[in-house]
């Protein structure tokens, strides 16, 4: 499945959302301009990797903010910022936009952690910002469950556009991911995808979200 938007319209400019998204295509266009050598240098310098940040905290915790504004290619960041373009403008409007970026920082710093608990004796650099954007979309499934996502869904080799309800859409989707990190775990924890990260981002959204959010509803309107 595919999304392509929600039903819940933002009345609100999403500056903190637009501010991450370029933020994030910025530091990409970056990778893109350096040699691969350096690039992979740059990349293990400023990545997660697990068994470093155990082995000397102190040195490298900032490597669990800074991993989450790298990506490694198109597709990858194109996937990230297209969810948090799709979810996050009403989660900000929600959250106010201070609590959004704390909120959207503490989210990836939930991902690292699961991530680096769950594989300690990783040397693989962990990046992408689908840690914090799982978060996010935590947030959302509490904030808009009766929302509607507007997905790309092959039936029968068709591509059609049909609205599933953003509770089943998310629930769905974080239960792919459990079932994904338990495959990699019984394969050997590694994986080019960091799926513990999702996992722990989207539960912190899930749990943090009733901390965040404003004492006053945010009004919205479902179309």
């Amino acid at each position: 499945m595919l999304p392509l938007y929600d039903t819940v319209r933002s009345r609100k400019f999403p500056l903190i959302n637009l501010t991450l998204v370029l933020v994030n295509v910025l530091v990409f266009l970056y990778e893109l301009q350096m040699d691969p050598l350096v690039l992979k240098e740059f990349i293990f310098t400023w990545g997660l990797i697990p068994a470093r940040l155990i082995s000397d905290p102190n040195s490298f915790w900032r490597t669990i903010f800074s991993a989450m504004f790298l990506h490694g290619g198109w597709f990858h960041i194109i996937n990230n910022m297209w969810v948090l373009l799709i979810f996050g403008d009403n989660v900000e409007a929600s959250l106010g936009k201070i609590r959004y970026i704390i909120f959207y920082l503490l989210s990836g710093l939930a991902a690292g952690l699961m991530q680096t608990y769950i594989l300690p004796t990783s040397t693989v650099p962990m990046i992408g910002a689908s840690g914090a954007v799982a978060g996010v979309l935590g947030a959302y499934l509490i904030l808009f469950p009766r929302s509607r996502i507007a997905s790309l869904v092959p039936i029968l080799f068709i591509f059609t556009i049909i609205e599933i309800p953003a509770m089943l859409f998310l629930i769905f989707w974080f239960v792919s991911q459990l079932y994904s990190g338990w495959l990699a775990i019984q394969g050997g924890g590694e994986s080019g995808i960091a799926w513990w990260a999702h996992i722990g981002g989207f539960a912190f959204g899930v749990l943090m979200v009733f901390f965040f959010r404003r004492r006053t509803p945010y009004r919205i309107g479902y179309q």
